[in-house]
């Protein structure tokens, strides 16, 4: 069976959902007969791709002071922490992730995209220095087991993997999604948002027992925290 994951790494709860995720495939029972591929899923094409402080970025995104938007990003970082994920919620920046979709579709042909992407998810929510900074990317591939000269030459050539990321956007749009993460078992069941352990245990069951052909079945209602175009979902007090 296998289990496709669009997120993005800007994403907090793409972030929070693959550990979730991640512990109920610990505990289900054919989880050795269970692929997963993480797929492209971009929040903001249009952002910059020089890096900028988070906080004052979230508070103009959402209206609100910088104290609130701290506030905001404290409250995140604790639904984090109470996942065993480390998460740092000031002092963070934030740019345009088309460059670390290209470079997991890479690892992906290196066998080396789940290394990859739980690096780059740390160094973006956990690291002091900013995965945006210069030259960070190939540190962190060679960090997640790939080659520094093959992955700086990926990131050299701009339509290196970029059809790739382009696809993986288009098939989530084709299937209805708006915001991520957003979880499709088998292209027949689907899951949206940083559910609980238990929604993705029942998801992997029912997936299990039902495979045959039919239509995309929504699991776990949508009342999920995600990230959408809009921005991501904030937890309330």
């Amino acid at each position: 069976m296998r289990v496709e994951v669009w997120g993005d790494i800007n994403c907090p709860w793409c972030y929070i959902g693959k550990a979730r995720f991640e512990q109920a495939l610990a505990g289900f029972e054919h989880r050795a007969d269970v692929e997963v591929v993480h797929r492209s899923f971009e929040l903001d094409p249009r952002a910059s791709r020089a890096a900028r402080p988070l906080i004052p970025l979230l508070a103009a995104k959402y209206g609100l002071s910088l104290e609130q938007a701290e506030a905001a990003e404290a409250r995140i970082a604790e639904n984090a922490r109470g996942e065993g994920l480390p998460y740092l919620s000031e002092g963070r920046d934030a740019a345009n992730s088309f460059d670390m979709h290209r470079l997991l579709h890479f690892a992906k042909d290196q066998g080396r995209q789940a290394e990859l992407l739980d690096v780059l998810y740390r160094a973006n929510f956990a690291d002091e220095r900013s995965a945006f900074a210069a030259g960070r990317l190939v540190e962190l591939a060679v960090e997640a087991g790939l080659d520094g000269e093959a992955a700086a030459a990926v990131l050299a050539d701009p339509e290196a993997y970029a059809d790739a990321v382009r696809e993986d956007e288009a098939t989530a749009s084709a299937m209805g999604a708006t915001g991520v993460p957003f979880f499709v078992l088998d292209r027949r069941l689907g899951v949206s948002g940083a559910q609980p352990v238990e929604t993705f245990a029942r998801a992997l069951e029912q997936a299990w027992e039902s495979r045959l052909p039919a239509p995309l079945i929504p699991v776990g209602g949508g009342d999920a925290e995600a990230c959408g175009p809009d921005g991501c979902e904030l937890p309330q007090q």
